[in-house]
């Protein structure tokens, strides 16, 4: 029996679903799709595992990811593939440190970022996504509220600049968007002046102000699926091009540099973090119980109020 086929019976016989974001492997993607899972962002991975009738969520992504499907399935057992997966956004905002920081600025409405750790998200007032970041953040401003924003600094800077509000940003950054490199970019787009540019805005404003779509994972994805264009220049991580070739076969997908001048770099752009889940360790985590996410009811509680107050926004 191959490992998928052991992975399937494995899922059926626990009553588990697996949901795989859209950074992993192609293997982990096609699989979730096969059995009934998804493929999506995190928030979006987390409300399905939600809604579904599952016992068990089996979570193939990163640490933080775990811990959202946790949040909004309390009642649900949570694996991941392995529990050394991290984020650099999640290990850059520690909640020490955060809470220290949002205790000085007590007149700040606290946003964060879905990339941070349950406890984080529990000290938030809001938790937003990429896609979503902007409208709140539009909608706190027109209300005179002033902004701490944590903790991509890049994501952070471009709703910033796109809604004028008054924000205070925590210094952190995602460590595969931010290698990308705006000199290389323009000789790339040089090389390819028919390709549309996409970009996702954890990347560093001078690339961000070379795209011809800014925007999320999924945003992204559906930006290859409707525009014209039929090549594309990505600014995210490589893992995205497995559902952008599933949706739009016959488009021609080039991945942005992640060097200096002149690089035209094929494969750079890739978390060392997603890359740690594998088939292997899905079975693995399924068999044994191991990699189980376990978070404080506490915790649960005040996080579920932040991202609630999103899901409710964007309802």
């Amino acid at each position: 029996m191959s490992i998928k086929d052991q992975i399937k019976a494995e899922l059926k016989a626990q009553n588990a679903v697996l949901v795989a974001h859209y950074y992993v492997s192609g293997d982990l993607q096609s699989l979730a799709d096969e059995t009934g899972g998804i493929v999506s962002d995190s928030l979006e991975m987390a409300r399905f595992g939600q809604n579904c009738d599952a016992d068990t969520i089996v979570v193939a992504g990163v640490k933080f990811m775990g811990e959202t499907a946790k949040i909004l399935s309390p009642e649900k057992k949570i694996l991941v593939l392995d529990n050394q997966a991290t984020c650099s956004l999640d290990l850059d905002c520690p909640i020490d440190e955060f809470s220290q920081f949002c205790d000085q600025h007590p007149d700040r409405k606290i946003v964060v970022y879905a990339n941070t750790s349950a406890e984080v998200k529990a000290r938030a007032d809001w938790v937003v996504t990429s896609g979503s970041a902007q409208t709140v953040v539009k909608y706190l401003h027109e209300k005179g509220e002033k902004i701490l924003w944590a903790p991509d600094k890049h994501l952070g800077h471009y709703v910033q600049t796109k809604t004028g509000a008054d924000m205070l940003l925590w210094q952190g950054s995602c460590v595969v968007h931010e290698r990308f490199k705006s000199d290389a970019l323009k000789t790339l787009k040089a090389k390819h002046p028919e390709a549309a540019v996409l970009v996702h805005p954890e990347s560093p404003q001078e690339v961000v102000d070379l795209a011809d779509v800014v925007g999320s994972t999924t945003a992204l994805i559906e930006a290859v699926k409707d525009r014209p264009e039929s090549t594309f220049i990505i600014a995210t991580d490589n893992g995205i091009f497995h559902k952008m070739h599933e949706v739009a076969p016959d488009k021609k997908l080039i991945e942005a540099p992640t060097m200096g001048e002149s690089a035209d770099c094929e494969s750079c752009a890739h978390c060392d973090w997603m890359a740690m889940n594998t088939l292997e360790k899905c079975l693995h985590s399924l068999v044994t119980g191991e990699n189980e996410i376990h978070i404080d009811l506490s915790i649960i509680k005040d996080s579920q109020n932040s991202i609630q107050k999103l899901l409710d926004f964007t309802a």
